[in-house]
């Protein structure tokens, strides 16, 4: 009798354990989740678009972020980014901060022949007066970057914004990146004003970020000119810097078939004997040729000898 009870235990226990071990080996929903959710992450072609936020010196300065998202859908994202506390602010690097007033609203979006009507609530000027030109910088260059967006009228609630309160700035019905960033001013007329867009080196925890600052003056030079001198000064108020050499000079330049051809002299290069120009100065160099010539590559010589030659859309 005991020898049956006995045997008749041993055999519920492996029959237990043996359906135990069945179940264990059948893959649930709640195992096979993780990979599933790992392979839907994955994406190899990540496109990337330019954001300008505010550095720790209160300059608009241009930063990457990652996005898949096309058009309106990247207006609204980007714009998120830019508002404080926003929908965007986990993708805020280190270094950064945003500049739209938290309580801003995006009433509505529209693109039509690349031009973008972003209707945002009347929060938008609830900023300081320092910052509300910045404000509309932001949003000026950081949507331009997108590829199907060449100019923005802003409205408030329905309203053109074509004044801000605080700075009594009047601004164009149509903005484009022709209104300028980060502007510096060293006017002597109010005749021939010149917009020069230069972009400088800024650095933040060993990471190489790039600052625009429009030069508003009476320069009578070329643009080129002005850039060259103004990045071979070096340090701009001690924030901002340039790596090329103070002895730069350009010698020649033209413009041809959407190329803009460059000869400097010696001084532009960091490596004599291997001809070499730093990478840090073919990016400034390029960045504002970009942002003031309307040329899709550029071509660098050294007293009449090739160095380089890109397409500036590959150095953004």
């Amino acid at each position: 009798m005991l020898k049956r009870i006995c045997r008749k235990k041993l055999i519920i226990s492996s029959t237990v354990l043996l359906i135990i071990g069945i179940l264990y080996c059948i893959p649930t929903h709640k195992n096979t989740s993780p990979i599933k959710k790992e392979v839907n992450y994955v994406n190899y072609n990540v496109k990337t678009n330019e954001v300008y936020l505010l550095n720790s010196n209160d300059y608009l300065t241009r930063v990457k972020i990652a996005t898949e998202k096309t058009d309106e859908e990247l207006v609204d994202e980007i714009v998120n980014i830019l508002i404080c506390d926003g929908e965007g602010e986990d993708k805020i690097p280190n270094g950064f901060k945003c500049i739209i007033n938290k309580d801003t609203k995006i009433n509505s979006i529209s693109i039509k022949n690349k031009l973008l009507k972003l209707d945002l609530s009347d929060n938008f000027l609830d900023t300081t007066k320092e910052l509300e030109e910045k404000t509309v910088e932001a949003i000026v260059y950081s949507l331009t970057d997108i590829d199907n967006i060449d100019e923005i009228i802003i409205y408030l609630n329905g309203h053109i914004l074509t004044n801000l309160p605080k700075s009594n700035i009047t601004l164009p019905a149509t903005l484009s990146r022709d209104f300028g960033i980060n502007k510096k001013y060293e006017l002597t007329s109010s005749n021939n004003i010149k917009r020069t867009t230069i972009y400088y080196i800024d650095k933040y925890d060993d990471n190489i970020y790039y600052t625009p600052i429009t030069l508003v003056n009476n320069d009578a030079r070329e643009k080129i000119e002005i850039i060259v001198d103004e990045l071979s000064n070096k340090i701009l108020n001690n924030d901002l810097a340039s790596y090329m050499n103070n002895n730069t000079k350009v010698l020649s330049n033209e413009i041809k078939n959407n190329t803009m051809y460059l000869n400097f002299n010696e001084n532009i290069l960091n490596d004599f004997d291997n001809n070499s120009i730093l990478e840090e100065v073919i990016y400034t160099i390029a960045l504002s040729v970009n942002g003031n010539y309307n040329v899709d590559n550029i071509f660098l010589s050294v007293n009449d000898n090739e160095i380089l030659k890109t397409t500036i859309k590959s150095l953004e």
